[in-house]
Protein backbone atom coordinates (compact mmCIF):
# COMPACT_ATOMS: atom_id res chain seq x y z
CA UNK A 1 0.00 0.00 0.00
CA UNK A 2 1.45 3.39 -0.94
CA UNK A 3 2.37 5.76 1.85
CA UNK A 4 1.04 9.27 2.24
CA UNK A 5 -2.44 10.69 2.11
CA UNK A 6 -5.12 8.57 0.49
CA UNK A 7 -6.33 9.92 -2.85
CA UNK A 8 -9.32 12.23 -2.77
CA UNK A 9 -12.39 10.82 -4.53
CA UNK A 10 -12.90 12.30 -8.00
CA UNK A 11 -16.46 13.38 -7.15
CA UNK A 12 -15.10 15.42 -4.26
CA UNK A 13 -12.41 16.97 -6.47
CA UNK A 14 -15.12 18.07 -8.90
CA UNK A 15 -17.26 19.53 -6.10
CA UNK A 16 -14.32 21.58 -4.82
CA UNK A 17 -13.38 22.83 -8.28
CA UNK A 18 -10.34 20.55 -8.68
CA UNK A 19 -8.02 22.81 -6.65
CA UNK A 20 -4.90 20.87 -7.68
CA UNK A 21 -5.75 21.44 -11.37
CA UNK A 22 -4.40 18.00 -12.21
CA UNK A 23 -6.24 16.03 -14.89
CA UNK A 24 -9.10 13.97 -13.46
CA UNK A 25 -9.09 10.21 -14.05
CA UNK A 26 -11.11 9.31 -17.12
CA UNK A 27 -11.62 5.58 -16.51
CA UNK A 28 -12.38 5.56 -12.80
CA UNK A 29 -14.79 2.73 -11.94
CA UNK A 30 -18.30 3.84 -11.03
CA UNK A 31 -19.84 0.99 -9.04
CA UNK A 32 -23.61 0.70 -8.89
CA UNK A 33 -25.12 2.06 -5.72
CA UNK A 34 -27.10 -0.49 -3.73
CA UNK A 35 -30.84 -0.39 -4.56
CA UNK A 36 -31.78 -1.39 -1.02
CA UNK A 37 -30.07 -2.01 2.27
CA UNK A 38 -28.62 -5.51 1.81
CA UNK A 39 -29.39 -8.26 4.28
CA UNK A 40 -26.43 -9.62 6.26
CA UNK A 41 -24.96 -12.93 5.08
CA UNK A 42 -26.12 -16.00 7.00
CA UNK A 43 -22.57 -17.07 7.84
CA UNK A 44 -21.89 -13.97 9.95
CA UNK A 45 -22.31 -14.43 13.69
CA UNK A 46 -25.31 -12.86 15.43
CA UNK A 47 -23.31 -9.85 16.76
CA UNK A 48 -21.79 -9.32 13.30
CA UNK A 49 -25.26 -9.42 11.71
CA UNK A 50 -26.56 -6.91 14.25
CA UNK A 51 -23.69 -4.53 13.43
CA UNK A 52 -24.31 -5.12 9.70
CA UNK A 53 -27.93 -4.02 10.09
CA UNK A 54 -26.91 -0.94 12.08
CA UNK A 55 -24.12 0.31 9.86
CA UNK A 56 -25.45 -0.71 6.43
CA UNK A 57 -28.49 1.54 6.94
CA UNK A 58 -26.20 4.50 7.61
CA UNK A 59 -23.95 3.78 4.64
CA UNK A 60 -26.96 3.31 2.36
CA UNK A 61 -28.53 6.58 3.53
CA UNK A 62 -25.28 8.42 2.84
CA UNK A 63 -25.13 6.92 -0.66
CA UNK A 64 -21.77 5.33 0.05
CA UNK A 65 -22.83 1.68 -0.05
CA UNK A 66 -22.40 0.11 -3.48
CA UNK A 67 -22.91 -3.44 -4.65
CA UNK A 68 -19.18 -4.18 -4.55
CA UNK A 69 -18.76 -2.94 -0.96
CA UNK A 70 -20.48 -5.86 0.73
CA UNK A 71 -17.24 -7.83 1.12
CA UNK A 72 -15.62 -4.89 2.91
CA UNK A 73 -18.68 -4.55 5.11
CA UNK A 74 -18.48 -8.27 5.91
CA UNK A 75 -14.84 -7.80 6.92
CA UNK A 76 -15.66 -4.88 9.20
CA UNK A 77 -18.59 -6.69 10.85
CA UNK A 78 -16.51 -9.84 11.40
CA UNK A 79 -13.75 -7.80 13.07
CA UNK A 80 -16.36 -6.03 15.19
CA UNK A 81 -17.85 -9.34 16.39
CA UNK A 82 -14.38 -10.71 17.18
CA UNK A 83 -13.57 -7.57 19.14
CA UNK A 84 -16.85 -7.83 21.10
CA UNK A 85 -16.10 -11.45 22.00
CA UNK A 86 -12.55 -10.59 23.10
CA UNK A 87 -13.85 -7.68 25.19
CA UNK A 88 -16.39 -9.96 26.90
CA UNK A 89 -13.62 -12.41 27.78
CA UNK A 90 -11.39 -9.61 29.08
CA UNK A 91 -14.27 -8.45 31.27
CA UNK A 92 -14.77 -12.01 32.53
CA UNK A 93 -11.10 -12.99 33.07
CA UNK A 94 -9.30 -9.64 33.29
CA UNK A 95 -6.29 -8.37 31.34
CA UNK A 96 -3.89 -10.47 33.43
CA UNK A 97 -4.18 -14.22 33.91
CA UNK A 98 -1.97 -16.82 35.58
CA UNK A 99 0.47 -18.67 33.39
CA UNK A 100 0.78 -22.47 33.78
CA UNK A 101 3.79 -21.73 36.02
CA UNK A 102 1.66 -19.44 38.21
CA UNK A 103 3.12 -16.12 37.06
CA UNK A 104 0.88 -13.26 35.89
CA UNK A 105 0.76 -12.82 32.13
CA UNK A 106 -1.21 -10.79 29.64
CA UNK A 107 -4.49 -12.35 28.60
CA UNK A 108 -4.46 -13.65 25.01
CA UNK A 109 -7.84 -11.96 24.62
CA UNK A 110 -6.12 -8.58 24.96
CA UNK A 111 -4.02 -9.30 21.86
CA UNK A 112 -7.09 -10.51 19.99
CA UNK A 113 -9.00 -7.37 21.00
CA UNK A 114 -6.17 -5.05 19.99
CA UNK A 115 -5.69 -6.73 16.61
CA UNK A 116 -9.44 -6.69 15.89
CA UNK A 117 -9.53 -2.99 16.78
CA UNK A 118 -6.69 -2.25 14.33
CA UNK A 119 -8.55 -4.09 11.56
CA UNK A 120 -11.85 -2.41 12.45
CA UNK A 121 -10.19 0.99 12.26
CA UNK A 122 -8.90 0.23 8.77
CA UNK A 123 -12.39 -0.71 7.60
CA UNK A 124 -13.94 2.30 9.31
CA UNK A 125 -11.53 4.58 7.46
CA UNK A 126 -12.26 2.88 4.13
CA UNK A 127 -15.97 3.56 4.56
CA UNK A 128 -15.45 7.10 5.86
CA UNK A 129 -16.73 6.26 9.33
CA UNK A 130 -14.18 8.20 11.37
CA UNK A 131 -14.24 11.98 11.81
CA UNK A 132 -11.07 12.58 9.78
CA UNK A 133 -11.91 10.09 7.03
CA UNK A 134 -15.40 11.58 6.56
CA UNK A 135 -13.72 14.73 5.33
CA UNK A 136 -12.19 12.72 2.47
CA UNK A 137 -15.36 10.91 1.34
CA UNK A 138 -17.82 12.25 -1.18
CA UNK A 139 -21.29 11.12 -0.15
CA UNK A 140 -24.62 11.56 -1.86
CA UNK A 141 -27.53 11.18 0.52
CA UNK A 142 -30.51 9.09 -0.52
CA UNK A 143 -32.78 11.08 1.80
CA UNK A 144 -35.36 13.16 -0.08
CA UNK A 145 -34.46 16.83 -0.26
CA UNK A 146 -36.84 19.44 1.09
CA UNK A 147 -37.67 22.34 -1.20
CA UNK A 148 -35.84 25.40 -0.01
CA UNK A 149 -36.91 28.59 -1.82
CA UNK A 150 -33.69 30.32 -0.74
CA UNK A 151 -31.56 27.64 -2.41
CA UNK A 152 -32.26 29.06 -5.91
CA UNK A 153 -30.81 32.41 -4.90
Amino acid sequence: MPSGKPPKPTALKILTGNPGKRPLPKNEPQPTKADTVPEPPDYLTAPAQKEWRRISKELYTLGILTNIDVTGLEGYCSCYALWLDAQANIKKHGVLIKSPQGFPMQSPYLSISNRAMVEMRKWLIEFGMTPSSRARVSAVSTKPKKNNPWEKL
